[in-house]
């Protein structure tokens, strides 16, 4: 048309392209009508399944490419899809039904099998030694008769011994049944870092003489583990939570406060209220709130201390910020340490994506 009186032409925008998204709503609601011809379909609903539909696969191949970065290829392979998946908890549990072809399957090793090579040579030792002991002491009874009045003197102190050896053997041989050691590293002092794979319900078996509760300033136990510790630790252990409230108060942020572990393996229980994520300062309070919680380990002469994914629940940290700034405050810690009764640090993890972030985070701390 001529300018002088004509319209001015105007292109047609896609109802994509109004929309502010790249896949075709167009074909969306084709699709959404084949089988569906006695329902109304609105004007919104193509738009909106088109923008959750392109959301979804943005963020999987975001992870997806993350994954094939990790393991040096230049291309994104089914392989790399099905560990995006299943390293995303939200992504997994969405996807959990399907089948994602030439995906392979997760690298899953039984915690029997790894507890098997990582203690059986202790345990078998353990188990040879004490009948032959038993054997030759019966013999030479046997065969001495009266002499074995002067030796009953002599096996108390064989059998206290052989105790502290069993006792020392099952610090050293790791966490307990029902928890698997997945990387270990040291720390300046000669500690001992592990990252340690197990269920939420049996953090309170762990052996190890101390456990960290991350809670709030009322040192409630709803959330988590501080519900997994209530229902390992009993009544005692309650009574014992209840005393802590009224003797220390409400904890202000980064603080911590000690109470018996009753009822479990370890021997103290340690609360520390964990700040909120957007709070100012937040995580410099965490880094204050993990070095806090080791000086108090510290305080009770504590050899070994277990650390749960802190900034959980309610608290809303992203899991990568929060274990750059777990992991930096615990080395911060020793390298600024002259002694430490510390020998043994665990991080006991519950999810398969948090162990993912866990385990590159502490592979950072070895390239450094």
């Amino acid at each position: 048309m001529s300018a002088r009186g004509g319209k001015k032409k105007t292109t047609k925008l896609s109802r994509s392209a109004r929309a502010g998204v790249i896949f075709p709503v167009g074909r969306m609601k084709r699709y959404l009508r084949t089988g569906t011809h006695k329902y109304r379909i609105g004007m919104g609903a193509p738009v909106y399944m088109a923008a959750v539909i392109e959301y979804l696969a943005a963020e999987i191949l975001e992870l997806a490419g993350n994954a094939a970065r990790d393991n040096k290829k230049g291309r994104i392979t089914p392989r790399h899809i099905k560990l995006a998946v299943a390293n995303d908890e939200e992504l997994n549990q969405l996807l959990r039904g399907v089948t994602i072809s030439n995906g392979g399957v997760l690298p899953r090793i039984h915690p029997e099998l790894l507890s098997k090579k990582r203690g059986g040579r202790v345990k078998v030792d353990t188990q040879v030694s004490v009948p032959e002991k038993t054997e030759k002491q019966v013999k030479s009874n046997k065969r001495s008769g009266k002499k074995g009045r002067g030796k009953p003197g002599r096996k108390p102190r064989k059998n206290t011994e052989n105790d502290k050896e069993a006792a020392n053997s099952t610090v050293d041989d790791g966490p307990g049944e029902g928890f698997t050691v997945l990387s270990a590293k040291s720390l300046f002092l000669g500690q001992k870092l592990s990252l340690a794979e197990s269920e939420l319900s049996k953090i309170g078996s762990i052996k190890v003489e101390g456990i960290i509760n991350p809670t709030n300033a009322e040192i409630d136990l709803k959330d988590g583990v501080g519900n997994a510790l209530e229902k390992a630790g009993g009544k005692d252990f309650l009574d014992a939570v209840k005393e802590l409230r009224k003797t220390q108060g409400p904890l202000d942020v980064a603080s911590v406060a000690v109470s018996q572990a009753s009822g479990m393996a370890a021997r103290f229980i340690i609360h520390c209220n964990i700040p909120q994520w957007g709070s100012e300062r937040c995580e410099d309070q965490l880094e204050k709130t993990v070095k806090n919680c080791l000086s108090a380990a510290e305080e009770k002469k504590l050899k070994s201390v277990a650390f749960p994914s802190l900034p959980s629940g309610r608290n809303g940290f992203p899991k990568q910020t929060a274990a750059q700034v777990i992991l930096k405050a615990i080395s911060n810690h020793f390298v600024s340490a002259t002694t430490s009764s510390l020998k043994n640090i665990y991080f006991v993890l519950f999810d398969s994506e948090t162990i993912g972030i866990y385990l590159q985070e502490m592979a950072k701390m070895d390239s450094k």
